[in-house]
């Protein structure tokens, strides 16, 4: 399936923000997606790491959860503020859920939600360590609360995808069809 993107390209005049649970393929999806659309890419949750000099999961247990969102609010407002003003923003799984980011995306930003099943999301995040939440519990009885608090908000965003166990080509090839569909 060839995509001409030149137009999509050229009607862009905000940012896409990628919303949705870890594992979902924010980042990956993310970074072809402003691959193809030769716009920058910005993870949220690497700029905050930077303004904070530690790792998420170490701003998580040093400050706790509420400190670690108060953060993120404001790195992710200073993303939609900067120039470019073309660019794809990941957000960390947590962002789109606090209201005051989500307001703040959704009224600057074309949303894409990477919607995935229990399944793949435990299979795409059990061999990492930097998911704070997944840290010494039961993964997939921690998702599947994720996916039941979470999903409905999730679904508020302009766009939804959802990704199966298949290529990121094929991943971003749907992203690309489903901007394309929503900016006609």
């Amino acid at each position: 399936m060839n995509h001409k993107l030149e137009k999509l390209d050229m009607s862009l005049t905000c940012p896409i923000v990628m919303v949705g649970l870890m594992g979902a393929g924010k980042t990956s999806v993310g970074r072809a997606l402003a691959r193809r659309l030769g716009i920058p890419f910005v993870d949220s949750d690497k700029e905050i790491e930077t303004a904070a000099g530690c790792s998420v999961v170490d701003i998580f247990s040093m400050y706790g959860e509420s400190e670690f969102r108060r953060v993120e609010q404001r790195v992710i407002e200073r993303l939609l503020d900067t120039p470019p003003v073309c660019k794809v923003i990941s957000t960390g799984e947590g962002a789109f859920i606090t209201p005051a980011v989500r307001e703040m995306i959704l009224a600057n930003a074309i949303t894409i939600w990477l919607r995935a099943d229990l399944d793949l999301l435990v299979k795409r995040t059990n061999s990492r360590d930097t998911r704070p939440q997944l840290l010494h519990v039961d993964s997939k009885q921690v998702l599947a609360q994720l996916i039941d608090e979470r999903y409905q908000i999730y679904a508020m965003a302009n766009i939804t995808v959802d990704t199966r166990d298949e290529s990121l080509r094929k991943t971003l090839n749907k992203v690309v069809a489903a901007i394309q569909a929503y900016k006609k």
